[in-house]
């Protein structure tokens, strides 16, 4: 099965473009564009270990000698903390750099998984088998190429670090409690269905007390990136909408920070 081909033609679809000439520019006022990103600043959340977090620092801010406004900064920051690619490399050897994923797997149709009314009752709620095809008898059947995002709700506790993650002990990471994707879905998704990537609105694409990161482990196998601390997903429609996830071109990253942005369709022109 050619997944890339199939995924672009799903892409067009989702687009509205099938049967439209190449040159014919996309209409964006068909869309509304929903930033699925938290912004990078002092209250930007990373793994309980990180050695570091975000820091801007700045260069220049004013009037120059020549009498025009400059600005500039520098900025540091771990590839994997806020709204970030997991790249597979992250955990597979073999795995696919940040700059060598495929722009397939990064600009793709969108299904929205909703386990948020699940994942209120417990904090360690994880994404099944039978979420998925419960998903596919209301939706359709997910297609390969598809971007599957999982909504827990866990946006609105960004940046309360103790609420997010369930435990706020300097740098301990053994006592998490968030949910997230679970392992025979994932098999699931990317085994049978030949998704693109999967993301969700929590820290990690593995719950909360995952010890041996079995998610990761699952789509890094096959080159299927991951998304993590999305936002906004509450705004996207459950099938429609088209992700364009696009990280920091890191050569030789396993990660780095990403800006998501989703084209929903209008429910008519405006």
């Amino acid at each position: 099965m050619n997944h890339g081909r199939i995924a672009r033609l799903s892409l067009a679809a989702s687009l509205g473009l099938v049967g439209v000439a190449l040159a014919q520019p996309l209409d964006l006022s068909r869309y509304e564009l929903v930033d699925l990103t938290h912004p990078f600043n002092a209250q930007t959340l990373f793994w309980p270990t990180s050695p570091s977090s975000f820091e801007l620092k700045q260069l220049a801010h004013g009037p120059t000698a020549g009498g025009y406004f400059y600005s500039a900064n520098t900025f540091c920051t771990p590839e994997h903390g806020g709204t970030h690619l997991d790249a597979p490399i992250h955990f597979s050897e073999s795995g696919l750099t940040a700059d060598k994923v495929p722009l397939e797997r990064l600009v793709a149709p969108a299904a929205v998984i909703d386990v948020s009314d699940s994942a209120a009752k417990n904090a360690d709620y994880r994404l099944t088998v039978a979420d998925v095809l419960g998903f596919e008898r209301r939706r359709g059947r997910i297609a390969p190429g598809t971007m599957v995002l999982l909504r827990t709700g866990w946006e609105k506790r960004w940046p309360d670090r103790k609420a997010y993650f369930g435990d706020d002990t300097p740098g301990d990471a053994s006592h998490l409690h968030f949910p997230s994707f679970g392992v025979e879905a994932v098999r699931l998704l990317v085994e049978e269905r030949g998704i693109a990537a999967i993301g969700v609105d929590v820290p990690s694409i593995d719950y909360g007390p995952s010890k041996d990161f079995m998610v990761h482990r699952i789509v890094s196998a096959r080159n299927v990136p991951g998304f993590e601390n999305l936002m906004g997903l509450d705004r996207l429609p459950a099938k429609g909408a088209v992700v364009v996830a696009l990280p920091m071109k890191i050569e030789g990253g396993s990660g780095g920070p990403l800006r998501a942005i989703a084209l929903v369709p209008r429910s008519r022109p405006r």
